[in-house]
């Protein structure tokens, strides 16, 4: 028999990290599970750049009147199930990246739609598997759903931000599931050599990027994923991009972009949003079920590895705070895990 009550861990008021309040712990009900919902025992979670982002903005001139719960990834135990799913038993061991609207993955328990979950994959740990989900379909969706990159094509793509959670995931599905040469950002040599760990086939300096890429002998790229800054390299996308390429960013911005400076070459420019389909309730929701179970069987034939770089222990304030500051710093490379 499942609990009634939980543990959390939440705010209601944008603080800075290190104030004492930016994170509590609390109780609360267990959450509402809905038809399509598994109810998870979450076993490991990991933290994003969403994590941050959200604590900061999404309560900056007011206070809620109930907690937020952040937290996306996770790794955990099926408890409980809705009436109409399909695929899962109680028992069964989960990953999911989650939905921005409900309830987040910093808690003892977490209700998610079967559709967007899969089986962890089996050679991982928790906390490994726990820092693949968002990542991973972030990079798989702007890989085949936005760039719509052809596996068999002979192109190249540019990576901005590659040796974040997402630039580290998108360089291996790039080498493993296209034939696209693979061009990554880096600045530090401890950067370039994650980059070159993770597939990438030539690293260049996002700090002169233009000069640097044309330094290995490459005037063009065919396609762009910018996971670190859209406004910043704008126009040294504008100038990289090949005639008939396309940009991808998931990096929103303040103020505008000169959009017409990608008229004369003909280059489209898309948007990346993991949270597309569940936020709205698409009719391809289930897609992200399917990217799981593919990366899943990737992971367990050895072809793609876990990003995961550090762990923090324990479902307490001390860990999360501990985790904001670390993706806060903006220097992490790969993701951090927490295991509860």
């Amino acid at each position: 028999m499942s609990p009634i009550k939980m543990k959390a861990i939440g705010f209601t008021q944008s603080l800075a990290i290190n104030e004492k309040d930016s994170l509590f712990e609390f109780e609360t009900n267990l959450p509402d599970l809905k038809e399509n919902d598994l109810l998870v025992k979450v076993s490991a979670a990991s933290i994003n750049p969403a994590d941050a982002k959200i604590r900061i903005r999404s309560a900056k001139d007011k206070t809620l009147e109930t907690p937020k719960v952040l937290g996306y990834d996770a790794v955990g135990e099926v408890i409980a199930k809705g009436g109409n799913v399909e695929g899962f038993e109680i028992g069964d061991r989960v990953y999911y990246a989650g939905d921005v609207t409900r309830m987040g993955t910093n808690a003892e328990y977490q209700a998610v739609d079967y559709r967007i979950t899969a089986h962890a994959p089996k050679s991982l740990s928790d906390e490994s598997a726990a820092v693949m989900p968002l990542a991973t379909l972030t990079g798989w969706e702007a890989l085949f759903d936005r760039l719509r990159i052809r596996p068999k094509e002979k192109k190249s793509i540019l990576i901005i931000g590659g040796a974040g959670g997402v630039g580290s995931i998108t360089i291996q599905l790039a080498k493993q599931l296209t034939n696209l040469t693979v061009i990554a950002t880096a600045s530090r040599p401890e950067t370039e050599l994650w980059v070159r760990e993770m597939g990438a086939d030539h690293v260049v300096n996002h700090r002169n990027l233009v000069e640097s890429v044309r330094e290995h002998g490459i005037k063009y790229v065919d396609y762009i994923l910018n996971v670190a800054d859209t406004k910043g390299h704008w126009d040294a996308m504008v100038e990289l991009i090949a005639p008939q390429g396309m940009i991808s960013s998931i990096v929103e911005f303040d103020g505008g972009v000169d959009l017409s400076a990608l008229q004369g070459k003909s280059v489209g420019f898309i948007w990346e949003f993991m949270f597309t389909r569940s936020l709205f309730n698409t009719d391809d929701i289930q897609k992200q079920q399917d990217i799981l179970c593919q990366t899943a069987n990737l992971i367990d034939a050895g072809r793609i590895k876990s990003i995961l770089t550090s762990t923090l222990n324990g479902l307490s304030v001390e860990t999360f705070k501990e985790a904001h500051q670390r993706i806060e710093s903006a220097a992490s490379i790969g993701k951090t895990a927490i295991k509860y």
